[in-house]
């Protein structure tokens, strides 16, 4: 039953990377994976809270890495916003077997599988309560999935954007690697770029801080953790002013 709670966020962006839903899986799409972000995702809905998605393509085909190895960026690019397509119609799948209205708007355009992105539809979807998945990255080459997040947030005029990580938040150094690393509780968008803090690239990071949209970075696969922070609790590293 959702019951609306009063929270610092009204409508936030997650953005999740598509390594996330690999689970054990060394490629593609884990249903017990996709199962858990969707059971995270309701807890938000159930509270009242808009919620706007951006979602990877990494557990499937990463075009840096193929575009490094020879293949022409372009071609790689656009590979890997397909990519976005498969796994947002994924995460809609296991949302919608929990009775949550999810849209899914693509950058490129596939009506048959996805509506095109169109900004006030986005938005009367939210208003009416439904969760919308963004696919296909910007639409255009030479940019990732972090700065189709910052993009899209900004174009929804979302409160926030939550980063979901793996680890705890942001570091000043690789926490699986460096077991000295410390993490920050809260940094400025100016020290992610001159630290090089790696939270997201300097194109999302530069129009996060152009528009004065906060990013909180978090550990999603702590169970119960993005219901913790959209509701105040302190929980991982808060990137603003």
């Amino acid at each position: 039953m959702r019951v609306k709670q009063k929270t610092p966020y009204k409508r936030i962006l997650l953005k999740l990377s598509g390594e996330a839903l690999l689970g054990k899986q060394f490629t593609g799409v884990d249903p017990e994976i996709a199962n858990y972000i969707a059971d995270e995702i309701k807890s938000l809905s159930d509270i009242g809270v808009q919620l706007g998605i951006v979602i990877g393509g990494g557990n499937i085909f990463r075009g840096v890495e193929a575009s490094s190895k020879g293949m022409d960026r372009t071609t790689a690019d656009y590979m890997g916003m397909l990519a976005t397509v498969i796994n947002s119609l994924a995460l809609q799948t296991a949302l919608e077997e929990r009775g949550l209205p999810t849209r899914v708007q693509s950058s490129i355009e596939m009506r048959e599988i996805a509506e095109p992105f169109i900004q006030r539809r986005a938005i009367r979807h939210l208003e009416k309560g439904r969760i919308v998945i963004f696919a296909g990255g910007t639409g255009n080459p030479y940019f990732s999935t972090d700065t189709a997040a910052a993009l899209r947030a900004v174009e929804i005029r979302a409160d926030v954007i939550m980063k979901a990580t793996k680890v705890e938040g942001v570091y000043n150094a690789d926490p699986i690697k460096d077991k000295k690393a410390v993490m920050f509780n809260k940094v400025t968008y100016i020290d992610v770029l001159t630290k090089n803090l790696k939270v997201m690239d300097a194109t999302a990071i530069s129009l996060c801080r152009d528009n004065l949209l906060p990013i909180i970075v978090f550990n999603m696969q702590k169970k119960g953790n993005i219901r913790k922070a959209i509701c105040g609790h302190k929980i991982g590293t808060y990137v603003g002013e």
